[in-house]
């Protein structure tokens, strides 16, 4: 069997870990540094769907798992599984940390690691930039990603 790559993200937001879950699990709090709309909040076993400002259309989301202010597991992409882990270091002090695994190690697959990875990371930034200052971040970011 074939290894499989991941993309991989960090960071540490000034927010109590139950603040930082609830912004992922809640779209009406995730409009504000990454989709433009959620169907619904995220819960274990439910498909919900995200749209997003950039792009045409919603894409659905799986979540598999949910454990309350430490993880959560979803599906976006039918070949990977996306894992946000949470870990609360003091009272206004979490680690968050986001993995997406299931792609072959091929050239293709390594740049979609590579690409996921970015992508990650800008998630990461945007919710810090909300979450700490109520700064949209993603706004006008990804302008020229839109279809014309």
């Amino acid at each position: 069997m074939m290894k499989k790559v991941t993309a991989k993200a960090s960071i540490g937001i000034q927010k109590p870990v139950s603040e930082v879950f609830e912004a992922i699990i809640n779209p009406e709090i995730m409009q504000n540094y990454f989709i433009s709309k959620g169907s619904g909040r995220m819960e274990t076993g439910k498909e919900i769907f995200w749209s997003f400002p950039e792009f045409d259309g919603s894409y659905p989301v799986t979540t598999k798992e949910i454990a309350p202010n430490e993880k959560i597991i979803f599906i976006w992409d039918p070949e990977s599984v996306v894992t946000i882990e949470l870990k609360q270091l003091s009272e206004n002090n979490t680690l968050i940390k986001v993995s997406e695994e299931g792609h072959d190690t091929d050239e293709k697959s390594i740049r979609w690691a590579i690409g996921q990875t970015e992508g990650w990371a800008n998630f990461l930034a945007c919710m810090k930039a909300w979450l700490e200052y109520e700064i949209h971040l993603r706004k006008g970011a990804f302008e020229f990603m839109k279809s014309n």
